[in-house]
């Protein structure tokens, strides 16, 4: 079932979950995202960020939208940190049903006009698509994803007028995650006291990015103070490529329907953890 991502994190936000956004960048890792989800019973959203996009190419979204439909589970289909107007347009003709613009880095009031600007348009087309923002800015290790060397807490108090002035459908905040996995000895610190301060100040749902390598703890308490969405790309790319470099140590192996199958397997047995941690497994009943 395709869905929007305001109607798949309204449910989220009443039932006090969150759904996982998985970074998805090749028809195995949608295979093993789907699966996952669907076992689980949870609801799930595709997210493809504009340099996966460009890898896999536009026709691989005529196939997201395939799987959606087929699937007895909500799907949403998202496009993850969209870095322009355009990114936005362009993800609205091939079907997307949720877009982000990160204007993240602009001033506040620049950050302001490009979400409201991307929000006219998303909100007007055929088919609702939905559309996510972001204030503060979230830190970046080795993603390809836009990050700072330095995380700027979301402010509170510019959280309620920012949703009032945009009209988004889901703002991402900052609260202490980093893109990407952290290096060795690191150890990140969510500020669930601002999590919890920005909640008192806006209705819609709120979505944490760079929540891979994050211990378990923080993240489930996270969710239970209001995250809505937590997206995860590294945390699901990892198992998936060591497994094939695993599987690939035998080179007499050649054809992918026998490469890929554990790979996906891998894939889906952290999938499936990042599914009941955030308490999504069964909810696509709620739908």
């Amino acid at each position: 079932m395709l869905v929007n991502m305001k109607e798949i994190l309204a449910v989220a936000n009443q039932h006090n979950f969150a759904v996982p956004a998985f970074n998805t960048s090749s028809n195995m890792i949608l295979r093993g995202v789907i699966e996952e989800s669907v076992a689980l019973h949870a609801p799930a959203i595709i997210a493809i960020h504009p340099d996966e996009l460009s890898f896999v190419g536009d026709s691989f979204i005529k196939a997201v939208i395939d799987e959606a439909n087929k699937a007895p589970i909500p799907v949403c289909i998202h496009l993850d940190h969209g870095g322009s107007y355009e990114d936005c347009v362009k993800a609205v003709s091939l079907g997307f049903t949720s877009v982000m613009i990160d204007a993240s880095l602009l001033s506040f009031e620049e950050n302001i006009a490009a979400c409201k600007r991307v929000c006219e348009m998303a909100h007007a087309a055929a088919y609702y698509v939905s559309v996510e923002g972001e204030i503060g800015t979230i830190g970046n290790t080795d993603s390809i994803e836009t990050g700072s060397n330095v995380i700027h807490y979301t402010d509170p108090k510019d959280a309620g007028r920012f949703v009032e002035e945009t009209g988004i459908d889901a703002l991402a905040v900052a609260i202490g995650t980093s893109h990407g996995l952290y290096p060795e000895g690191f150890e990140p610190k969510l500020r669930i006291d601002i999590l919890d301060e920005i909640k008192k100040t806006v209705e819609i749902p709120l979505v944490l990015h760079g929540g891979s390598s994050n211990p378990d703890s923080e993240i489930e308490a996270a969710v239970e103070h209001g995250i809505n969405k937590v997206n995860i790309s590294s945390d699901i790319k990892a198992p998936f490529y060591q497994k094939c470099r695993e599987v690939l140590a035998d080179q007499k192996l050649r054809e992918p329907n026998v490469i890929y199958p554990p790979c996906i397997d891998a894939l889906r047995e952290v999938a499936g953890r990042k599914i009941k941690l955030f308490h999504a497994d069964a909810k696509a009943a709620l739908y």
